[in-house]
């Protein structure tokens, strides 16, 4: 068998398969072919000694690899080499099929002469080589000549691919100020081409953009810095373009680019410098502590954590008064109130303030110092301030027995501005809805107005209020805190209603009941209540008491004997005492019944034995009673009838002249009376009220209230100021809902068309006919008592009902 091929191409022939006959007198054909090498066996067979067989015999097929260059554009199919057997005698019996890789898409073969073409266009880049078998078979009983073997098409390279930059373009950093020759970033360029083969894919980088400051390696690609002192604050950015060419960078060779944007990034090389050396700020004495006065503000030209600043003061007078912190996000100063101002006390401050870098680089220390100052001038601005109180809390002790008007505690208030305006107080009276206090409205004086009750009210929490006179709108205000003071003023009790048992078979001396009592004061020394039986039992023989000493009393018996037929209930009144001063009492009374008991003196029953009326009312006693009553009705509805014919005379005839008959009362209604009642030159000087005659009695008013005040005794109006007076005269008008106003205007109370009861005038009384019932008139109270006593009916004897 023998093989024919040879390395063919349109462009460049590289070697040409040769196809050696050699016949050799032991009948054996060897087949070398260019390139190639005789198999291990075959060679084996040719230098031994042995002797060998005469037979011919079969070899496989000995084939050369075959090369065809890519990229092949001619029109025609490519040539890539020839296949024979030595079985072949050339009068096309022997049939040559191709199989494999490509077989009959990339590559095909004439069956009968065995050339082998490339039908399409080849690409190293895509596939390197093929691998494909070769058969031979007859013609015409397609029975196999040769055994079927393989050979390879390998595909040759040309420069057809550029250089690629496969992770362009790139980015990089680099610190500004960065010494000649520091790294920056290394950038790769890829061939396609074939690097085993000529100088294809040897790449070689150039720049072509970004010089004088940048520099690339030629063989390894990395860009470094070519211009020491390159300034951030200069230029920040950098675009370089970085070429990489192939055979070597030879002329001919194809080339790719990319594009490195490099940014220098910032270093501590920039001192802060305060643009201005001096500022002037002002600020409102009312300002509130940590509020802003201004802003200071150092500028450095790095950025980041180079550029971050710590403000302090470092000296002036208004280190105390004011701080300075540093915002994080602007990198400014922020000067704030660190104390209460007063344009009074103090009108400027001077400050001298420091900004620097609390974050340094040494290599660049020379370039400093990284600190710089100012000088702050602040200017206090004059607000027309509250009053002020001086304490600002009050706390006041006082007893629940003081007498109403008593000062109990001086309130004072001043203006903080120069003007120094007068000030006037008030309560707020939210925080004393009930009106106990009053504050006079000059002086401060904080004074009682109503009757203090511990018991009700043991703290009172008010706030008093200083206005201005000269601008109502600026107020100022305290809390008083007020402690109501306990005095004996309650009698102790029973604490419930008590009821105890006694039994009939009771011995003397037996407990029957342990009491105790409540006190609603609340002593230092604690309650200490004594028992005793009340005067009017102090000798009762059914009972006796006996005092624990413990605010416990025990009821004994004091005889034996009880029946419940005799006196079922007995009614035992205890006096019961505290330990006060003045010591107050109260007598209770504890209800015992009598009760049937067993011999263990458990209670059996306490009802005492019915008893039934024998005698029964018969038909005529109750004709009678009826007609008791019948007449009893007709006494009452004559009495009603005389009432009313009594008014009679005073109506007023229509036919008389109303202008010759008006009746003046001197004492009609309360109103009349109310410019008698109380004289207003009292209110000056309450020391002459009293020194002169006694004053008139008013005649309508009650006798509980005929005194000045029966809540205030009589020395307090000569020995206090006016104002004592006028609050006990208030508190008595509030108390006391059927005494007039104490002022000079007239009131007629329930009269008018507007009023339930209608007009009173007796001009208007005579133009009606009818008959009006002014019975009234008598629950209105005194004041009517005279109008009562002259419309309504006159008082006789109690209804007999």
């Amino acid at each position: 068998m023998w093989t024919s091929g040879r390395m063919s191409n349109a462009k460049n022939w590289l070697g040409l398969g040769m196809s050696l006959y050699f016949w050799g007198l032991m009948d054996l054909t060897t087949t070398v072919l260019s390139g190639t090498a005789t198999p291990q066996g075959e060679l084996e067979a040719l230098l031994s000694d042995e002797p060998q067989s005469h037979q011919r015999t079969k070899r496989s097929w000995v084939w050369n690899q075959f090369f065809v260059l890519e990229e092949y554009t001619g029109t025609d199919p490519l040539y890539v080499g020839k296949l024979h057997s030595d079985m072949d005698r050339g009068d096309g019996s022997i049939k040559y099929i191709l199989s494999g890789e490509g077989a009959g898409i990339v590559f095909t073969i004439d069956d009968t002469t065995g050339d082998i073409h490339a039908i399409q266009r080849l690409d190293r880049e895509e596939r390197a080589q093929y691998t494909l078998r070769a058969q031979a078979l007859d013609r015409r009983t397609g029975r196999p000549m040769e055994p079927e073997s393989e050979f390879i098409i390998k595909i040759q390279d040309i420069n057809d691919n550029e250089p690629k930059f496969l992770d362009g373009p790139y980015v990089a950093t680099v610190p500004e100020m960065s010494p000649v020759g520091t790294s920056v970033i290394q950038v790769t360029a890829t061939d396609a081409d074939d690097p085993t083969y000529g100088n294809s894919a040897r790449v070689v980088y150039s720049i072509l953009q970004g010089q004088p400051y940048f520099s690339v390696d030629s063989k390894t690609g990395v860009i470094r810095t070519a211009l020491m002192n390159m300034d951030r604050e200069a230029k920040e950015y950098y675009e370089v373009i970085i070429q990489a060419k192939d055979m070597g960078g030879q002329l001919g060779g194809l080339a790719g680019t990319t594009t490195v944007n490099i940014t220098l990034s910032d270093v501590n090389d920039n001192p802060p410098r305060f643009p201005q050396k001096h500022y002037q700020m002002s600020v409102l004495e009312s300002a509130p502590i940590s509020s802003t006065v201004g802003r200071v503000f150092a500028k450095d030209l790095d950025e980041g954590i180079n550029a971050e600043m710590k403000y302090t003061i470092v000296d002036g007078d208004g280190a105390d008064a004011f701080d300075i912190s540093t915002d994080p996000n602007f990198q400014v100063g922020i000067i704030t109130v660190k104390k209460p101002l007063s344009f009074e006390s103090k009108k400027s401050y001077t400050l001298k303030v420091e900004g620097a870098n609390p974050h340094l680089e040494m290599r660049f220390l020379n370039l400093g110092p990284f600190q710089d100052t100012t000088t702050v001038h602040i200017s206090v601005e004059d607000v027309d301030e509250p009053p002020v109180f001086e304490p600002g809390f009050y706390f006041v002790e006082v007893p629940e027995d003081v007498a109403i008007g008593t000062t109990i505690q001086i309130i004072s208030a001043k203006d903080p501005d120069v003007t120094n305006n007068s000030i006037r107080y008030s309560i707020d009276r939210s925080s004393d809805p009930g009106r106990f206090f009053y504050v006079d409205i000059t002086t401060g004086a904080l004074m009682t107005a109503r009757p203090l009750d511990r018991e009700e009210f043991s703290w009172h929490n008010i706030t008093v209020l200083a206005m201005e006179m000269n601008n109502p709108s600026q107020v100022g205000s305290v809390p008083v805190t007020i402690k109501v003071l306990d005095v004996n003023d309650n009698a102790p009790e029973f604490p419930r209603f008590y009821e105890a048992f006694v039994c009939e078979n009771a011995k003397a001396g037996q407990l029957i009941q342990t009491v105790s009592a409540v006190d609603h004061d609340d002593p230092l020394n604690g309650q200490h209540f004594y028992y005793s039986l009340a005067p009017e039992a102090a000798n009762n023989p059914n009972f006796t008491i006996r005092d624990n000493q413990d605010n416990t009393a025990r009821i004994l018996t004091r005889r034996s004997g009880f029946r419940q037929q005799e006196q079922s209930v007995f009614y035992l009144p205890i006096l019961i005492a505290d330990s006060g001063q003045p010591v107050l009492s109260s007598t209770g009374t504890l209800t015992i019944q009598v009760c049937s008991c067993d011999d263990d003196g458990h209670v059996m029953s306490c009802s005492p034995e019915a008893y039934m009326l024998p005698v029964s009312l018969s038909r005529g006693a109750l004709i009678a009673i009826l007609a008791c009553i019948f007449v009893l009705l007709v006494l009452v509805l004559l009495i009603l009838s005389m009432r009313r014919h009594r008014k009679q005379p005073y109506i007023i005839d229509d036919d008389e002249n109303i202008h010759e008959n008006i009746v003046r009362y001197d004492d009609e209604g309360g109103g009349e009376e109310d410019t008698e009642a109380f004289d207003i030159a009292a209110m000056w000087n309450p020391r002459e009220a009293q020194a002169g005659a006694a004053p008139k009695t008013r005649q309508d008013m009650l006798p509980e209230i005929e005194s000045l005040s029966r809540y205030v005794p009589q020395t307090c109006a000569v020995n206090s100021t006016v104002h004592s007076y006028v609050l006990a005269k208030l508190y008595e008008a509030d108390m006391d809902l059927w005494a007039p106003p104490f002022d000079s205007l007239q009131t007629y109370m329930f009269e008018g068309d507007g009023s339930v009861a209608g007009s009173l005038s007796s001009l208007q009384s005579a133009t009606s006919d009818s008959e009006q019932s002014f019975d009234f008139l008598t629950d209105w109270g005194p004041r009517f008592r005279k109008l009562a006593e002259l419309y309504g009916a006159s008082e006789g004897p109690a209804p007999l009902w």
